[in-house]
């Protein structure tokens, strides 16, 4: 008797755990393995998730937007999507559970396990980076910093405590233009990226470029070379709304 109230309670737990998902349970990076070896990682802040799909040797596609949850549901308005443009502004519902660090995604296509791979208190570091950026000023060939003008058309940088993510896209005309991602370290102001995909050249895959971050709360200047080997002085500015 005593084992059968033990394992009852332990279901309510777990229905209760389920049903009290947050949208901060959501925010970091998440993955999903399939057994051909194609890796799919979720990453979140609070308003912004970008889902992407790649080898080690080859980019597959990705997609995000605005997110919020309604119950148990993820509700993402999509700003931009590499395989179909056709589903940029469309409102995506996915069903979302969260049990033992293991976040289930019910899409059209089926089911997915997402297994966590960075900690929610790895963002509350002095200089912390996780969050979602958009690039406001670049330099100019004599080096001087020159505001961009705000429109449809935007670069974003999505950051996790671990892992990062940008994309150039334009939600307006429903444009894709790239893509690259992996993960990070912040230290003593270097700030080292480590390339897991790149929708442009795949042969960068693997390479770490390291750049001087001066991070402040809202802005990030962001110095060095590119991954081409020209020169970076940008300007990124903290998003808190799309």
């Amino acid at each position: 008797m005593k084992a059968v109230v033990v394992s009852l309670l332990l279901c309510l737990y777990q229905l209760t755990a389920m049903a009290q998902i947050k949208p901060a349970d959501l925010v970091g990076a998440w993955q999903f393995i399939a057994p051909s070896g194609t890796r799919t990682v979720l990453t979140f802040t609070d308003n912004y998730v970008m889902h992407t799909a790649y080898e080690p040797d080859r980019f597959i596609s990705t997609s995000g937007g605005t997110w919020q949850l309604a119950g148990n549901n993820l509700i993402e308005i999509v700003e931009f999507n590499a395989a179909d443009s056709t589903r940029v502004g469309s409102v995506d519902r996915m069903g979302v559970s969260l049990t033992n660090k293991k976040l289930t995604v019910a899409t059209r296509s089926g089911k997915m396990i997402f297994d966590r791979i960075d900690q929610f208190d790895q963002f509350n570091s002095p200089e912390q980076l996780a969050g979602l950026w958009r690039i406001t000023s670049r330099a100019n060939d004599a080096g001087q910093l020159i505001p961009m003008q705000r429109g449809p058309r935007k670069t974003l940088k999505l950051l996790t405590g671990t892992r990062f993510q940008w994309v150039a896209i334009n939600p307006q005309t429903k444009q894709f233009s790239g893509t690259g991602g992996g993960t990070y370290t912040l230290k003593d102001g270097k700030y080292t990226e480590t390339i897991e995909f790149f929708s442009r050249d795949n042969s960068r895959v693997g390479k770490s470029l390291t750049f001087g971050a001066e991070v402040g709360p809202t802005e990030w200047h962001h110095t060095g070379q590119s991954s081409a080997g020209g020169p970076v002085n940008e300007i990124w500015t903290r998003e808190t709304g799309n």
